[in-house]
């Protein structure tokens, strides 16, 4: 029998579906940024080459997909996938026409999966401008071959692109959105950033200095930023402690095991972000360390006059003891806090007045007033002639934009003035900030502070609270102290430049009380030693 044909009703049948030319087809476009899903083109481009391509072959279209901006670097597409889930489910659906493959998938190997699983499906993937026969082995292998060329290219343009971060990086400038606390002066595609601390940044530091001096609560600090006006979740502020962009340092993912000195002005510096840190840190050695530093307020504010390492703190159950400690491997210095306190308290006791009777005291002002401006008058004077500055540029960018609103002149020319003048401002309000924030309109509140504190010193910081504990300590000293185990003594770096003077001032005063008017002192033997800035009062 040569006719076989009797036999077909016994022949296996097709589990895929028919693909004949009147098969019903869905198209898919897609763009890989927002600028050009915006611009369009590109979008009636791939529509229009796919619809062409679907009317030659006698193909029906019954669905758009797409239509918008989609990174083919992953296949978790929300029209992607919303296009895949209507295929599956519409049996009907023979194809899936793309513009070009690289459009369908830029995954490789996973994308030709997906086209492989819809192949078995009844679904091929067609291309409008690379026209294959996908039925066909060579023409399978061929469409494999568009899809692992599309992942390598965009391998060969991420490599690309994270050696030009790198690259960038590793000159100081940051990538990415700009931090809190910052403004770009300099925006834009291609352009070096000019990151600046803008407002917010000015208010934010409080919460490093606060952290820094009080080693207060994180609720407490958020607390205080919102009665300066600046409100931000207290969750928020362990990210910015421990982000060393606010110390002038850049680190990234894309360099790891890299710091880079960043071009950016530090918020904070280096050493007030590491002694935050310091406190964050938790306490690795056998002590157990105690939570209620109301008994430790010396904690991390003293340092090893041996090799500068902070001293911490840890009770002693047994004995119900608190002790300080240097945490240096090999150190053995541990000291009881009630003696390093009462050690402190003598310390104190030399900065306080010693002028017995109230009557000396205006005398003392006066002096202390005469002899600061004398130390500082360069200084001062600087910080005026900047704050001059600074009005003139406020005067400036009000006459440019009252320019602006009666045009005379264009937004471009307004944008760029005003840039280049709020910079310049940005600067000069830093360097007066780091110059101490200090004028002669504020110096008689700040010596008339520093006479009623240092009546009695000592007093003060026995009986006060933690929060005030630590207040004098970092008015007294700005950079900490040091302990000389060795001789059993504290040692100091630097002293606030007015509590400096009244020792000397009072001493003086003392000394001459019944000899000599204060008005006639020589003021160059009251002079501190240089190098001892002024420093704003904090309780």
């Amino acid at each position: 029998m040569k006719d076989l044909s009797v036999f077909n009703q016994f022949a296996a049948k097709t589990k895929s579906k028919s693909h004949n030319k009147q098969g019903k087809a869905v198209i898919y476009t897609r763009v890989s940024t927002k600028e050009q899903a915006e611009n369009n083109q590109s979008l009636e481009t791939q529509k229009k080459y796919c619809e062409l391509f679907a009317a030659k072959k006698g193909i029906d279209i019954i669905a758009h997909f797409g239509g918008t901006y989609e990174s083919a670097k992953s296949d978790e597409r929300k029209e992607f996938t919303k296009m895949l889930s209507f295929v599956k489910r519409n049996k009907s659906v023979s194809y899936i026409i793309v513009y070009s493959y690289d459009r369908f998938s830029r995954t490789g190997a996973n994308g030709a999966y997906i086209s492989d699983q819809l192949k078995k499906q009844g679904v091929v993937t067609l291309s409008a401008t690379q026209e294959i026969d996908v039925n066909s082995a060579s023409g399978s292998f061929q469409q494999n071959l568009y899809y692992m060329f599309s992942q390598f290219d965009n391998e060969l343009r991420r490599d690309k692109s994270v050696s030009g971060m790198q690259e960038k990086l590793r000159k100081g400038h940051w990538i990415g959105s700009v931090p809190f606390g910052y403004t770009n002066l300099n925006p834009g595609k291609g352009k070096e950033p000019k990151m600046v601390v803008n407002e917010q940044g000015k208010l934010l530091k409080y919460a490093f200095i606060w952290k820094s001096r009080e080693n207060i609560t994180y609720q407490e600090i958020v607390n205080r930023l919102a009665k300066k006006g600046l409100h931000i979740p207290y969750k928020r502020l362990s990210d910015y402690f421990r982000n060393p962009f606010y110390c002038g340092l850049i680190v990234s993912s894309h360099i790891p095991d890299e710091i880079i000195e960043g071009r950016h002005e530090a918020l904070v510096s280096k050493e007030l972000f590491l002694q935050i840190n310091d406190l964050l840190t938790k306490n690795k050695s056998g002590y157990k360390q105690n939570k209620d530093d109301e008994n430790l307020p010396l904690k991390q504010f003293v340092k090893s006059a041996a090799c500068g390492t902070s001293y911490t703190g840890y009770l002693v159950k047994s004995k119900g003891l608190y002790y300080y400690k240097n945490n240096r491997i090999g150190a053995k210095e541990n000291k009881s806090a009630k003696i390093m306190h009462q050690k402190f308290i003598d310390l104190l006791g030399k900065f306080q007045i010693q002028i017995k009777g109230n009557r000396f005291i205006p005398a003392l002002k006066d002096v202390m007033k005469r002899v600061f401006v004398e130390q500082n008058r360069e200084q001062l004077e600087e910080v005026e002639r900047q704050q001059l500055v600074v009005n003139e540029i406020k005067s400036k960018l009000e006459r440019l934009e009252e320019r602006f609103v009666f045009d005379e002149i264009s937004k471009e020319q307004y944008d760029k003035f005003r840039i280049q003048l709020e910079s310049e401002k940005l600067e000069l309000n830093e360097e007066i900030n780091r110059k101490g924030s200090f004028n002669l309109s504020n110096l008689d509140n700040l010596i008339e502070k520093a006479a009623q504190y240092a009546l009695n010193l000592p007093k003060l910081w026995g009986s006060g609270s933690l929060a005030t504990k630590r207040a004098i300590q970092n008015m007294m000293f700005p950079e900490g102290i040091l302990f000389d185990f060795k001789n059993d003594t504290y040692r100091t770096t630097r002293v606030n430049s007015i509590f400096a003077l009244i020792n000397s001032v009072s001493t003086v005063l003392g000394e001459n009380k019944n000899r000599t008017e204060p008005n006639n002192f020589d003021l160059s033997c009251l002079v501190a030693g240089a190098g001892l800035e002024p420093t704003a009062f904090g309780l």
